[in-house]
């Protein structure tokens, strides 16, 4: 069954209630489209914490190797990677009990949809968060 994104009303209050954000595929190559996102992400207040196994630290952040390397709860994972590598990170996700899995805009995966929403999460495909959070007008959190 093809994955259907959530409303705009359940987005804009998933945004609204979101402190910290994983970002899968951060970088600190400031020509990457993660690292935009991820800048974007903390001007407008959201903790995002960068998982990369080949970065050290990115935007002021320690980077973690992995999503279960993470000290601290989560409320969205937003994944930078290739569609194919998606399934993994998707099992991680549900094992830290993320409230949301978000493949941004170009990723699509059903397999790692379902294994998100047959776990109670979230899931949003093929959308970028950035451009979500000022379309559906969310307020800073600044």
């Amino acid at each position: 069954m093809q994955h259907i994104n959530p409303s705009d009303d359940e987005v804009f209050n998933l945004l609204v209630n979101t402190k910290t954000i994983a970002m899968v595929g951060a970088s600190s190559n400031p020509e990457k489209t993660s690292h935009g996102i991820m800048k974007k992400l903390q001007s407008v207040g959201y903790r995002v914490i960068p998982v990369n196994p080949n970065e050290k630290e990115i935007l002021g952040e320690v980077c973690y190797a992995s999503l279960l390397d993470i000290p601290e709860q989560i409320d969205i994972v937003d994944v930078f990677r290739k569609a194919e590598t998606t399934v993994p990170i998707a099992e991680e996700a549900v094992k830290i009990k993320t409230k949301a899995l978000w493949l941004q805009a170009g990723i699509i995966n059903e397999e790692t949809a379902a294994i998100a929403k047959q776990s109670g999460l979230l899931m949003i495909m093929d959308e970028c968060i950035a451009v979500m959070h000022a379309v559906l007008k969310v307020p800073n959190r600044l």
